[in-house]
């Protein structure tokens, strides 16, 4: 039996269920929770590192979206609020879309 010791989307069990698999799972408390899905944005962010086309580019993005909303959620907030602070990050500080690459700056 393997073992993946990793958090996993809340709908995994039911789907293993259908298969008539045995499986064991556990409910994570709070401070674990937070350590797992750090973990998991490690992973989705590496798969995404590592996708060679767009489509599972676009699919692990989707992951990390996923991770990403759950972190929110975890610390009371949403993606609107969150895109709201990137928006203001943007007008700030300017967005990537111009691809700038800085290489060095006199001291």
């Amino acid at each position: 039996m393997p073992t993946y010791n990793k958090l996993v989307r809340d709908k995994i069990p039911a789907i293993i269920d259908q298969t008539g698999k045995k499986y064991e799972v556990r409910k994570l408390n709070n401070d674990e929770y937070i350590i797992e899905l750090k973990k998991k944005a490690y992973e989705e962010l590496t798969e995404f590192v590592e996708a060679k086309d767009r489509e599972s580019s676009l699919e692990e993005l989707a992951e990390l979206l996923e991770v990403i909303n759950a972190v929110a959620v975890y610390h009371g907030s949403t993606l609107e609020e969150i895109n709201s602070i990137r928006q203001q990050k943007e007008e700030k500080r300017g967005s990537f879309g111009e691809k700038v690459f800085l290489i060095n700056v006199e001291d």
